[in-house]
């Protein structure tokens, strides 16, 4: 479900991105709390169409949410945001959500990896682990140049704040630094240097990783060499406005065939026939408007659900951690019913 959210204040914080916190009335404040690294997603109709993006929390744990957005030129969403959004308007915003979340409590040791806009629930993580004396954590962050760094004064603040517990690291792919190892992409060949000379990865209780495709794959690639167990590692996929493209099995079904499936949201359910050569959710919104969705390109978990019964398909998955999957989660937006009847839960 969607709320009206009056927005207190945007912050400039490059050229091309700002900060959007949100004030949330007192009724709501429980329903808003957020986990270090969940996200918010944001709803605007235009010319009577439903569009959908969703956006990392920036904020600590506690604070009023707040997120971060980097124009994408052209972009529905992104445009809007950076330029033409004051305090005062009213967004319609759905709770937090999505799996990506440490815990405060826990102490520990923790690595964060970012790139780019990548950056923004890494701050969210970082300022709400390090509030626990317990914690060190150590962040490598990856820009073009100085002037593209997304909360430069912010990381320096919790640099100052916390100078014993946090170690940070900018790695410029434009502007020469003063230390080599520092210049340069976030690429397989630069982690395992980074990794293997200044972190010691093996001590680490948590990796959290953030940014393009390309990264995450060479990050998890050279943590796995470096012996992090896949357990201890954990990504978002940021994306851009527009959802990457959707994979598709062209021998999946023979036109024409449908499967019974059976949807449960909010304690309601809902049985219909659906296409096999349709996702699930495509095939549902047709009968329940209410589905969680935004990015509808596997990446943001919105639409995860739990299969309770029958055969699916899930041709895509940037979001659920293998435990789940393994639980029978699926990303909605991306899995075909297969079997003649199919149980989909979304409350799970």
């Amino acid at each position: 479900m969607f709320h009206d959210l009056a927005v207190a204040d945007v912050q400039r914080l490059t050229d091309d991105a700002v900060a959007v916190t949100f004030d949330v009335p007192d009724d709501l404040r429980e329903l808003f709390d957020f986990h270090a690294g969940q996200s918010l997603t944001l709803r605007r109709v235009i010319d009577g169409v439903e569009h959908r993006r969703t956006y990392s929390i920036c904020a600590p744990v506690g604070d009023r949410p707040r997120i971060g957005v980097r124009e994408i030129p052209g972009g529905l969403f992104s445009s809007w945001l950076v330029h033409q959004v004051r305090p005062g308007e009213r967004v319609e915003v759905q709770p937090p959500s999505g799996s990506f979340r440490a815990d405060p409590a826990e102490g520990g040791r923790h690595l964060c990896i970012a790139a780019g806009s990548g950056i923004t629930p890494m701050l969210s993580i970082a300022a709400s682990v390090l509030a626990n004396p317990d914690t060190e954590l150590t962040l490598l962050y990856g820009n073009r140049t100085t002037t593209s760094v997304m909360f430069a004064e912010e990381l320096a603040d919790l640099k100052d704040a916390h100078h014993r517990q946090f170690d940070l690291m900018h790695v410029l792919s434009r502007e020469p630094r003063d230390v080599d190892l520092f210049s340069g992409r976030l690429d397989a060949d630069r982690l395992r240097r980074l990794l293997t000379v200044l972190v010691p990865v093996a001590e680490m209780d948590h990796v959290w990783l953030c940014g393009p495709f390309g990264m995450l794959s060479d990050a998890r690639e050279v943590l796995a060499e470096l012996g992090v167990p896949a357990e201890r590692i954990h990504f978002e996929l940021f994306y851009v406005d527009e959802p990457p493209p959707q994979l598709r099995h062209a021998d999946r079904v023979v036109d024409g065939v449908t499967s019974e499936v059976t949807i449960t949201l909010d304690g309601r359910t809902t049985t219909t026939p659906m296409q096999r050569d349709q996702t699930i959710l495509d095939s549902a919104q047709q009968v329940r408007s209410d589905l969680p969705f935004a990015c509808k390109g596997g990446v943001c978990g919105t639409c995860r659900a739990q299969v309770c019964d029958g055969e699916v398909d899930m041709v895509r998955n940037y979001a659920l951690e293998p435990d789940e999957v393994d639980r029978g989660f699926v990303l909605t937006c991306q899995t075909f019913p297969v079997s003649p009847d199919v149980t989909v839960d979304f409350d799970a």
